[in-house]
């Protein structure tokens, strides 16, 4: 297989256990689909004999097949380099290939390309794969030497030549980088050649690459290869929010998917009047708000006003026109655009699965239903209506003196006679009723007495209490 990591065992797939379908991390990280594969050249022609390679991350480059070998997509092929050689992954044969070096290199010699020795043997997979594992551990120690010569750079990359005799450092600096020191150190460390490569920060984004806000692999990692530049005047005509936060990528510029709709929002806009003029009417001069494209709208308000009135580009070009010949109609409003009324879908006749009122029953309050009162009596809020077998006991009224006459003040009403009483409604079966000791001769007991509380002493007029103080003679 072609990524290092999906090396194969037994017939089983290791590393990203993708099988070679991996997007970024190396398998298919910018593929080119060769849709002129399964074409047969003409009689009597050979095959085109420059190859592309691809390297670490995104870096390709053309090499020349001299030795006429049979290469296909995928495999790991060792090429020269200075010094010594490089192995790499073939990438594109064939036809598509001249027409990559068309679009890339127009001036590209194949006089002057490199050579491929031959295709990886065992040996030289197992050393192409220990480089790897190398390049994280030596990014680290390089970045401590960089700080220890307090060196205003970020080591973002370490590539490793094939046969272990040359490494690349890829780093990232806002200004010029004194770093022959650094190099010096780095040799004496690491004992290989030391190549410094200066890059942008989009660049440093395709190599490293990452998930973008969109919730996709960057384009930059995966299949763009050219960064054009990106201004803010691509997110005005996108009527898009001037907000940094939103419109930078991982790298901190401005997005790239900026300029991927722009050629169709500028077609768009020159059939749209100008937005620098006001128009004028009876009721005052209006101004240009915002405009949307997909709906053909301008929406303007007037100054000092809070509406907003949506306008055809037709609309405002008719009203432009009443201006420049010194007429102004009498509101923005006669102007207005009516849209169509869409008619609501019937949401009623409809299956009961794909209905969108079908929960609204489950979640209505159910009421409680009052209990059945003799005689349409209003409930009285001091009653406690408990469910269940509960006592449901009533405030007993005070007993007036003045209903009967003959009864004693200081004796207490007895619950078990008439008149004025505590009823109990549905009682508690476990309820227990304390029995009442009677006289001997088969009387009720007297009530006890209570006792009277002594009021409290005035005080004198001059304010002492009445209460003797000292001895009394």
């Amino acid at each position: 297989m072609g990524c290092t990591s999906c090396s194969s065992g037994g017939g089983t797939p290791k590393g990203c256990q993708n099988n070679g379908t991996c997007s970024s991390g190396g398998c298919n990280k910018l593929g080119v689909f060769d849709w002129l594969g399964n074409m047969q050249l003409p009689g009597g022609q050979t095959p085109y004999d420059i190859v592309e390679v691809r390297f670490k991350n995104s870096r390709k480059a053309f090499y020349r097949n001299n030795k006429e070998l049979t290469l296909q997509v995928g495999d790991v092929i060792v090429v020269e380099a200075s010094p010594g050689h490089d192995i790499g992954v073939v990438s594109v044969v064939g036809e598509l290939a001249r027409i990559q070096v068309k679009k890339k290199m127009p001036n590209f010699k194949s006089v002057e390309a490199k050579k491929i020795f031959r295709i990886a043997n065992q040996d030289d997979i197992e050393k192409w794969t220990r480089s790897r594992e190398l390049e994280k551990e030596v990014m680290y120690q390089s970045r401590t030497l960089a700080v220890n010569l307090n060196l205003n750079m970020k080591i973002s990359d370490v590539e490793y030549q094939g046969d272990l005799s040359k490494a690349t450092f890829y780093y990232t600096s806002d200004d010029r980088v004194d770093f022959r020191q650094l190099i010096k150190d780095m040799a004496d460390t690491f004992k290989i050649r030391v190549e410094m490569r200066q890059i942008g920060s989009r660049q440093e984004a395709s190599r490293l690459g990452g998930i973008g806000s969109c919730g996709r692999e960057l384009c930059c990692s995966t299949w763009l290869t050219d960064f054009r530049s990106v201004s803010t005047s691509a997110a005005r005509y996108q009527q898009l929010s001037l907000n940094p936060q939103k419109l930078a990528g991982q790298c901190g510029k401005l997005k790239c998917c900026l300029n991927y709709e722009l050629d169709m929002y500028l077609d768009a806009i020159k059939s749209f009047p100008a937005v620098e003029n006001k128009l004028y009417t009876e009721k005052g001069a209006a101004f240009h708000v915002k405009t949307d494209v997909f709906k053909r709208l301008m929406w303007y308000m007037y100054e000092g006003g809070s509406g907003l009135i949506a306008l055809s580009p037709e609309r405002v070009a008719e009203v432009r026109e009443l201006n420049i010949n010194k007429v102004k109609p009498q509101d923005l409003k006669d102007f207005s655009h009516k849209e169509e009324v869409i008619a609501e879908p019937d949401y009623e006749n409809v299956d009961e699965q794909d209905s969108l009122n079908r929960f609204d029953n489950n979640f209505k309050k159910k009421k409680k239903k009052k209990p059945n009162r003799p005689g349409g009596q209003a409930p009285n809020p001091s009653q406690a209506n408990v469910a269940g077998n509960q006592a449901v006991k009533l405030n007993p009224p005070r007993p007036n003196p003045n209903q009967n006459p003959n009864r004693n003040p200081n004796q207490k009403p007895n619950p078990n006679q008439g008149g004025n009483q505590i009823q109990k409604v549905n009682p508690v079966p476990n309820e227990q009723v304390k029995p009442v000791q009677m006289n001997a001769d088969g009387t009720a007991p007297a009530p006890k007495k209570n006792k009277k509380r002594r009021p409290p002493r005035k005080p004198n007029p001059d304010g002492n209490s009445n209460k003797p103080t000292g001895n009394v003679e």
